[in-house]
């Protein structure tokens, strides 16, 4: 049982990566944000079996000493603490350079410090900005065209001047719109489920012509596990996508079909992000994950969105529909 460590375990990527990892046999330690409530995120809705058996470890990804503790005796880790709200990143910039920069760099100091065996530092594809060819790879310009993304792309260089400067075994795993269970109301499906289910016959979002790349967060998850299992992985950075683009119009549109047909949506002014900030296109190339590890997408669109929406009808009392999650 090979020791890892999760940082950002208690949020919704990190919580379904935690709980994947512990069922294909890791020893689990979970890095989670420190609160005075005892608060470990989302890990306390694990069934109690699953949630005795990780290791917790509270902390503050900005403290490079608690970082640097919470990675002892840890061979691999899996680095997905971030703030990654795009809308607060504009009025709260210095929160996403503390967070998402320097608490990276946190990580791969105390790595280097303690020869970790692996570390999987997660990107995003924001970092693209709107797409200048399609499918994206890996080789794409990147564009910062939000202080969210431009921290996401700081952290992966920095990732980057790690392997090649004092080569750490570092990879950069680059997941593109990632939707399921535990997703915050911040994001687009959450948003549209939790307005119709609380009844809303208006469904109010932002702009509906971009597309997005949709990936279900169990395959995410997996996507992170093959990654980190490949030896070929090290000092690459690698996209985990399905090729699949849908735009946000069509998204509502087969959401509210499933949900309230009678439904409409309304497009709301302060939903929409500054026009040169907004990334119109997101299709991702896999190419290099499938050539590199042994990844395959197991979940369509239709089945992902089907489980969403049945988790989100069990746990309604979690999202506040009322309001506009930043």
């Amino acid at each position: 049982m090979k020791k890892v460590l999760v940082t950002g375990a208690d949020g919704f990527i990190g919580s379904h990566l935690a709980e994947s990892l512990l069922e294909k046999g890791y020893d689990v330690r979970a890095f989670v944000y420190y609160n005075s409530f005892g608060n470990w995120g989302w890990l306390d809705t694990l069934p109690r079996e699953k949630r005795n058996s990780i290791e917790i470890f509270a902390g503050d990804i900005r403290d490079p000493n608690g970082v640097r503790t919470a990675m002892k005796g840890a061979a691999q880790v899996f680095h997905l603490a971030a703030l990654i709200a795009i809308p607060f990143s504009y009025h709260s910039p210095d929160s996403y350079v503390d967070t998402n920069i320097k608490g990276t760099l946190n990580v791969l100091q105390a790595a280097r410090e303690l020869e970790t065996e692996k570390i999987m530092v997660t990107s995003t594809s924001e970092v693209y900005g709107t797409a200048q060819y399609v499918p994206i790879d890996e080789k794409h310009p990147f564009q910062g065209q939000s202080p969210y993304s431009a921290t996401k792309i700081g952290a992966d260089r920095l990732a980057e001047s790690f392997y090649r400067s004092f080569g750490l075994p570092v990879s950069i795993v680059r997941p593109f719109n990632t939707y399921g269970p535990r997703q915050s109301a911040r994001a687009v499906i959450p948003t549209i489920i939790s307005q119709l289910l609380a009844g809303k016959e208006e469904i109010r979002l932002g702009s509906l012509t971009p597309t997005r790349d949709f990936n279900y967060v169990k395959d995410t998850a997996a996507g992170f596990i093959a990654i980190a299992e490949s030896e070929r992985t090290i000092g690459e950075e690698i996209n985990i996508a399905t090729g699949r683009e849908l735009s946000i119009g069509d998204l509502a549109g087969t959401i509210i079909r499933q949900i309230n047909p009678k439904a409409e949506i309304v497009c709301e002014q302060q939903r929409l992000r500054p026009e040169k900030s907004e990334v119109s296109r997101l299709l991702g190339s896999n190419a290099k994950i499938k050539e590199l590890t042994d990844w395959k997408q197991q979940y369509t669109f239709e089945q992902g969105i089907a489980e969403t929406i049945a988790w989100m009808r069990e746990n309604m009392g979690r999202y506040k529909a009322d309001i506009y999650n930043l």
